[in-house]
């Protein structure tokens, strides 16, 4: 049998043992800490966030109806011709304001100059031979006082004397026709306004024909603004013209106010100048007019405008700022956080827009916080740490 000599440890075995041995007890020792210390670590939740809140402004508002028009000029004529002739001369540079009675084409005026000076000479001779007659009348009733003179002569110098007078009749009307066609020869304006580009050059024959247009002469100031209500805001109008005991002349001196697509707000002022006696039923809508003085011509003719009517006051409306307002399928809402710092989601009836605020016609109290800030960190059910604005004051019911 072979004989196992024995397992012999030197003393290098030993240290590797007691090595061995220390590392084992290391890590025992390490994972014991570490378990201590994940007992000692419970779990503390992040604080709730911080939103900006306000309470709704409470003041005075205005209603407005509001509406898209488009202005009008109140007088636009075509300048045209209405006699026959060459076109002597344009008296007028294009586009340039003008006043009422300047002369702004000549047609020819010569021809109609002798027209009118002949029919001048026809009445001067109509008005010799009405003196004969009258004298040869007188005579012819001496003599037949007299009876010198048979009755039918008589009979024949009153015919005389009646168709003279006729004549002169004629050649009177004669002349002031001629008058008036020689005057026609001059075009002026209507009116003050503006001309626009002739529409025909120096020697072309007008009026040949038929009456050839030469111009248009358009008024500046004041100018129209036409617009259209709505069946039902023009109901709502008038039951707060019955309440406050409003005639239709009174409704058509309430002010109107317009703004340019460039412009902020409504700077152009006036007053409601005619509404129409009927709805239409095609469209259901009520045609109105306004007037606005247009002094520096800062309007145009044809301008598509923004157009808003003032028809009642509201003593205590209730407004947020407008970008604390949401949309849903459900409609508008406002996030408002309650007495528990709990947000709320609270469903609100939106008004006009007035400057930066909306206006809340049902759904808010004048109390409610109203998220204003931090909107994205507001969720509805969650709870929030409400930082009121430093230019509000708490609600009563919270001091």
């Amino acid at each position: 049998m072979p004989t196992h000599s024995p397992i012999c440890t030197g003393p290098a075995d030993n240290l590797r043992r007691g090595v061995t041995h220390a590392l084992r007890m290391t890590f025992v020792i390490s994972a014991f800490v570490v378990l201590s210390a994940c007992e000692q670590n419970a779990f503390v939740p992040p604080p709730p966030p911080k939103v900006e809140v306000g309470l709704p402004t409470q003041r005075a508002i205005t209603r407005y109806l509001e509406a898209t028009g488009n202005t009008a000029p109140i007088k636009s004529v075509d300048l045209v011709a209405r006699v026959q002739g060459v076109l002597q001369s344009i008296n007028y540079k294009d586009g340039t304001p003008v006043k009422a009675g300047t002369t702004l084409f000549t047609i020819e005026p010569e021809t109609y100059k002798l027209k009118l000076e002949q029919a001048q000479a026809a009445e001067a001779g109509t008005q010799a031979s009405v003196k004969q007659a009258e004298a040869d009348f007188k005579r012819q009733s001496d003599l037949v006082q007299r009876q010198v003179v048979s009755q039918a002569t008589m009979d024949n110098s009153t015919s005389a004397r009646d168709n003279a007078q006729a004549n002169l009749q004629q050649a009177q009307v004669n002349t002031r026709i001629a008058a008036v066609n020689y005057g026609y020869t001059n075009v002026t304006a209507p009116f003050d306004g503006v001309v626009s580009a002739h529409l025909v050059s120096v020697g072309q024959l007008v009026g040949a024909s038929s009456p050839t247009q030469l111009a248009t002469i358009v008024a500046l100031d004041p100018l129209y603004v036409n617009f259209n209500v709505n069946e039902q805001d023009v109901l709502k109008i008038r039951a707060e013209a019955r309440r406050r005991g409003m005639t239709p002349s009174d409704l058509e001196q309430l002010p109107v106010e317009i703004g340019l697509q460039t412009e902020s707000g409504y700077p152009h002022k006036g007053k409601l100048d005619y509404a129409a006696p009927t709805v239409n039923q095609s469209t259901g809508t009520l045609a109105v007019r306004g007037v606005l003085p247009n002094p520096d011509r800062v309007l145009l003719p044809g301008y598509f405008v923004r157009v808003r009517v003032p028809v009642e006051q509201q003593a205590n409306a209730l407004l947020v700022p407008d970008v604390a307002l949401g949309s849903d399928q459900a409609g508008r809402y406002v996030l408002v956080v309650n007495s528990d710092n709990i947000v709320e989601q609270r469903k609100v009836v939106a008004g006009p827009l007035d400057g930066d605020l909306r206006v809340i016609e049902s759904g808010l109290k004048p109390d409610d916080r109203v998220v204003t800030a931090g909107l994205l960190r507001a969720i509805p059910g969650q709870k929030v740490d409400p930082q009121l604005q430093k230019n509000q004051a708490p609600p009563a019911s919270a001091k």
